[in-house]
């Protein structure tokens, strides 16, 4: 019985480890990986058998800050934390940032405990609050433009036809110029206008699918006719209580920016429409302790060249654009609309690979709705 005790202490113990969310691994006092729980396998993409015959520098970034870390926690004895540590190498490729939880194993000295925790979904539960306050800042900047803006350019307007009339030929370009300016100000303040909206969305259970589609006709009989589409959808996947309109906007916005980025005379150009059902993501509401489940991620993926590093921060934020006749409205109109409904989106760019990600609570019926919590039904809406 004695003899039994410790293989099944050992038995929980991996359970428990295995169980956790977040990459561990055992490092011996020679840089040896001698375990790791199941999350470190995703996390490094190969299984603990090859973990263990590499070396920790072999699966980290040359110079990684992780290496004098644990040499620091093996010469102190003690446990240091350090954050936003980038882990990317050749085999997972982009920004893996992670904050970094050293420790030595205290049954043995000279080994050490290593646990990650990815930054991602931390950074972008915080970021899609900053969207969503860069939306209500457009929102107070629209409502003072159709103010103060709209009346003072109609009699700069009513000004220059008077003008036109008693001028020379050659100063009627002049004047016309100032009629064009006025009534292009005034379009890009209608478009702004949107922004200070605050009626309750009118929203009913849609399938996405049908949402997708229809903007993948519009794109293909128009600015992406020479781009082939690629669809990856869950059959499963349950409705969203939304407002179809404002969905085939928000595609449509992010399909043309695609399309867009790719260019009209590059060869190959591909834009991928996906969704699926993530369970696990949950985002804390300001002011309240409720957690709201995001399931539902749909996203559109594009060939194209990327966003600029220096862009990508400010993705969100209002008269942030990459085009030379861009208004910078188009995400900002975009951020909004998915926040109204309580979601989030977020973009991760890298050459050859841009992702817009949107995640979305899934539609449960009024009537079932604590028995839907209560046992996972989903409501499949097909393909179609």
């Amino acid at each position: 019985m004695s003899a039994v005790a410790p293989l099944l202490a050992a038995s929980a113990a991996d359970a428990v480890l295995n169980a956790l969310p977040h990459p561990v691994i055992v490092v011996s006092s020679d840089g040896k990986v001698v375990d790791a729980n199941v999350a470190a396998e995703a996390f490094f993409e190969v299984s603990v058998a090859l973990l263990r015959r590499n070396l920790l520098r072999d699966l980290v970034p040359f110079g990684s800050p992780l290496l004098p870390l644990i040499e620091q926690v093996r010469g102190r004895g003690a446990a240091v934390n350090e954050y936003k540590v980038d882990l990317g190498t050749p085999r997972n490729p982009g920004d893996r940032l992670v904050d970094l939880f050293v420790a030595p194993l205290p049954e043995r000295p000279d080994y050490v405990v290593v646990m990650l925790q990815e930054r991602s979904i931390a950074d972008k539960m915080d970021r899609q609050l900053t969207h969503r306050g860069a939306a209500r800042s457009v929102s107070a900047l629209a409502a003072m433009l159709a103010h103060e803006i709209k009346n003072p350019l109609s009699g700069i307007r009513g000004a220059a036809q008077l003008l036109e009339q008693s001028v020379e030929d050659e100063d009627r370009t002049l004047t016309r110029l100032i009629c064009d300016e006025a009534d292009r100000i005034v379009k890009l303040v209608d478009r702004m206008e949107v922004f200070t909206d605050e009626r309750p969305i009118e929203r009913e259970p849609i399938n996405i699918h049908v949402v997708l589609d229809h903007v993948k006709r519009l794109a293909q009989s128009g600015f992406a006719r020479h781009i082939k589409f690629i669809e990856d959808y869950d059959p499963s996947l349950p409705p969203v209580l939304a407002n179809r309109d404002q969905l085939v906007q928000v595609f449509l916005n992010l399909v043309k920016n695609a399309a867009e980025s790719i260019g009209e005379n590059s060869g190959g150009g591909e834009i991928a429409l996906t969704t699926a059902f993530r369970p696990g993501v949950r985002l804390s509401l300001p002011g309240g302790n409720a957690r709201i489940s995001l399931p539902l991620e749909f996203c559109v993926r594009d060939n194209g060249p990327g966003v600029p590093d220096e862009l990508m921060p400010h993705l969100f934020d209002p008269f942030v654009t990459t085009k030379p006749s861009g208004s910078g409205l188009g995400l900002a109109l975009v951020a909004k609309i998915v926040g109204d409904h309580g979601g989030i989106i977020e973009c991760e760019s890298q050459p050859r690979r841009t992702t817009f990600r949107i995640l979305m609570p899934k539609y449960t019926a009024p009537d079932h709705a604590e028995a839907a919590e209560a046992d996972g039904t989903l409501h499949s809406q097909g393909d179609h």
